[in-house]
C-alpha cells in the first residue's frame, strides 16, 4: 500500500532504538525525510546512517533528553516544518508510590506528559497552516489497563491522554489527526526493566518473570517492534485522516475488555 507521504518530514522521539526506531524505520521505509532524537548520541548517529543507507532518505539527528527544553526547542528547529510527529519517550520507573517523592512525580510528568504537549504545541499550527498533520503519541498498554508499578507512568500518560483527546476534535477540520499508540509487552528494553521489577517484587527468576508474562498473553508471545512500526506509519498516513482521538493497544489481545 502506498501511504501517501513520500516526501513528508517527520520529528521521532526516542528513535535509536525500540518502539521509536521501528516509527522511524516504517516511515521511512514509505518515504518519509526524518529527524530523529534520543539520549545517546553514538547510537542515534548509528540509527540515522542504517536509516538513511537503507531507505534514501535524509536523516538529521538532535542527541539528548528531549525533556530538556533546550534540547526539545533544537530538534523544533532542526526539524523545520514538521508534518507528523511521534511523541516517544522512555517510561519512568517502576515501583511502589508510597516512595515518590514530589521530584519523582515532577520529572515523571515532564517526560511523559508536559514535554508532549510542548511539542504539539510548537508543531501542530504550521500542520494546520498546511492541512496536513499527523501527530502519534506512544503511551503504554498502562493507560488502559493500569499495573500497580507503573503508578507514574499511568498518571503521567493517562494525563496527556486527556489533554489530546479534547485537541484531536479541534484539529480535525484541518486534516491534522491525534492519536495514540498504546503498546503492551514489546521485545524492547523497556519489557526489560518491568519484568525485572516483577521478578524482584515476586521473588522469582528474570527468566521466569518472563514465561509468566509470555505465556500469560494471548497471543503466547511478546510483539515486535516492527509490528508497531507498521501500525504508526499507517496512522501516520493519508489514508487514516478519518481516525483522530484514538487510543489503538498493541497488546496481542491481553485487554479482556469489548470496547
Amino acid at each position: 500500500m502506498d501511504l501517501g507521504i513520500k516526501g513528508k518530514r517527520a520529528l521521532v522521539c526516542g528513535a535509536s532504538k525500540g518502539l521509536g526506531r521501528a516509527c522511524a524505520n516504517a516511515l521511512a521505509e514509505a518515504g518519509v525525510d526524518l529527524v530523529i532524537n534520543s539520549r545517546t548520541e553514538e547510537q542515534l548517529a548509528q540509527a540515522a546512517r542504517e536509516i538513511a543507507e537503507t531507505y534514501g532518505v535524509s536523516v538529521e539527528t538532535v542527541a539528548g533528553d528531549i525533556s530538556d527544553d533546550d534540547v526539545r526547542k533544537q530538534a523544533v528547529a532542526t526539524a523545520g516544518p514538521v508534518d507528523i510527529l511521534v511523541n516517544n519517550a522512555g517510561g519512568p520507573p517502576t515501583g511502589d508510590f508510597r516512595d515518590w517523592d514530589e521530584d519523582v512525580w515532577l520529572k515523571a510528568l515532564k517526560s511523559n506528559m508536559l514535554t508532549q504537549i510542548f511539542l504539539i504545541r510548537e508543531t501542530v499550527d504550521g500542520m494546520i497552516e498546511r492541512k496536513f498533520g499527523r501527530i502519534l503519541n506512544i503511551t503504554s498498554g498502562a493507560v488502559k489497563a493500569p499495573l500497580a508499578p507503573l503508578g507514574l507512568s499511568n498518571g503521567a500518560r493517562t494525563g496527556l491522554t486527556g489533554f489530546v483527546a479534547g485537541l484531536a476534535r479541534d484539529v480535525a477540520q484541518h486534516n491534522v489527526t491525534v492519536n495514540n499508540i498504546l503498546p503492551g509487552p514489546f521485545e524492547t528494553d523497556r519489557l526489560e526493566v518491568t519484568l525485572a521489577g516483577m521478578a524482584k517484587k515476586q521473588g522469582i527468576s528474570l527468566e521466569e518473570a518472563r514465561e509468566r508474562r509470555r505465556s500469560g498473553n494471548p497471543s503466547k508471545r511478546f510483539g515486535r517492534p516492527e509490528e508497531f512500526g507498521a501500525a504508526a506509519a499507517f496512522l501516520a498516513s493519508d489514508k487514516a485522516g478519518f481516525i483522530t482521538g484514538q487510543n489503538l493497544l498493541l497488546d496481542g489481545g491481553a485487554f479482556p475488555g469489548t470496547l
